[in-house]
């Protein structure tokens, strides 16, 4: 199966689905996430979601959820893959000028919570619930977006189009921001 990657300019009602549950009983998916951690093996990328390859199932690929990290290190990869995320918990309030494989040039300024806990399973099928924070959680937040259909665009106080290295540029004058660790996160997102 070949990957290609969706991007708003020829795909964006596809982006726009909603990703279907994966079913354990069928190992289908286990081909299609080693699709996935190719595309993001070879891709400068914090992350990414199977949708924008092609794979309308709520899987994730979490690749370098640091900021520590520089993001043209294509090597560094954490591994993570997350099936059919549910988040249980949201609190705390932070703000990034987040981009897209999928939204090519288009940068959006996201509010995202602090904190956020979540249940998945792996690819084994064993379900796991972990604690996600700072900026862990903001790129978190960015794929469940995705299995939802939902671009940061659409979720942006503010939009940008700019290309990927005036970006990072522009990141080291606007870096990520914790607003809050603590504070209710629906409540907040509703007050702004």
């Amino acid at each position: 199966m070949e990957i290609i990657r969706k991007t708003i300019e020829n795909d964006e009602a596809y982006l726009r689905l909603i990703s279907k549950p994966v079913s354990f009983e069928n190992e289908e998916y286990k081909k299609e996430i080693k699709l996935l951690e190719t595309f993001c093996m070879e891709t400068e990328c914090f992350a990414l979601a199977a949708v924008q390859i092609g794979i309308p199932k709520r899987i994730i690929y979490l690749k370098n959820t640091t900021l520590d990290v520089p993001l043209n290190d294509i090597a560094y990869n954490e591994s993570k893959v997350m099936i059919n995320p549910v988040v249980l918990e949201r609190k705390g309030l932070t703000k990034y000028w987040e981009a897209c494989l999928s939204c090519l040039d288009n940068m959006g300024l996201v509010s995202r919570p602090y904190e956020m806990l979540v249940k998945y399973y792996d690819v084994n099928g064993i379900e796991h619930v972990e604690t996600f924070k700072g900026f862990e959680a903001t790129v978190l937040s960015h794929e469940l977006d995705h299995l939802d259909g939902v671009l940061h665009m659409d979720i942006a106080e503010q939009v940008l189009n700019m290309p990927k290295e005036e970006r990072k540029v522009f990141r080291k004058r606007h870096p990520y921001e914790i607003i809050s660790k603590d504070c209710d996160y629906d409540k907040a997102i509703k007050q702004m």
